[in-house]
């Protein structure tokens, strides 16, 4: 597993160096224990996990809780965590990469506060990549180490090149509480 820095980019291919059809991103989150008076008073997050397509620098679709595959399929959202509770993942999100539309060059993945917190009351935010097989091989890592003053935040992105796909850590915020917000912001990203 590689732990990626904002603007570090790996190469998603397994240690043998086989390159991965399909891969599972899971988003995870914990309410912040230092908010409120004497950490009382934190409110329950509900952060978002998306995925935007985009085609020659245009929009072409997404996947979200309340559009759970695009419509070539290759992207699938599986549910909504409204809390953060609980050990490991807390949303996820499938991607089969041999079936993403040929013109598709960028998956972008975005976390955003439903509820329009800011992401300073999460602790022990990432978004991990890892093989959908039953393996479960996590390629990358991409970890929210500092306090994002804004509602969302662009963790990564997967980009297609001539050899294949790569994840690329953006760790940019972005002030947006629904995924279809986030367009404007992740053009100017391209």
């Amino acid at each position: 597993m590689i732990e990626l820095s904002k603007d570090q980019s790996v190469e998603l291919a397994t240690e043998d160096g086989a390159h991965p059809s399909r891969l599972r991103v899971g988003i995870g989150w914990d309410k912040s224990r230092t908010g409120g008076f004497i950490g009382t008073g934190a409110p329950e997050i509900d952060l978002d996990a998306s995925a935007i397509q985009f085609a020659d620098g245009e929009l072409f679709d997404l996947a979200f809780y309340n559009n759970l595959a695009t419509r070539d399929g290759s992207v699938v959202h599986q549910g909504d965590n409204r809390s953060g509770s609980g050990a490991g993942d807390d949303e996820m999100i499938v991607v089969d990469l041999d079936k993403v539309y040929g013109r598709v060059d960028r998956i972008f993945l975005l976390v955003s506060s439903y509820a329009g917190h800011s992401l300073e009351w999460t602790d022990n935010a990432y978004c991990r990549v890892v093989t959908d097989d039953e393996q479960e091989v996590e390629l990358a890592r991409v970890t929210l180490t500092a306090g994002v003053r804004e509602t969302g935040l662009v963790m990564a992105e997967l980009l297609r090149g001539p050899e294949g796909w790569r994840l690329h850590a953006v760790g940019e915020g972005v002030p947006v509480t629904i995924p279809t917000q986030a367009v404007a912001a992740l053009q100017r990203l391209l």
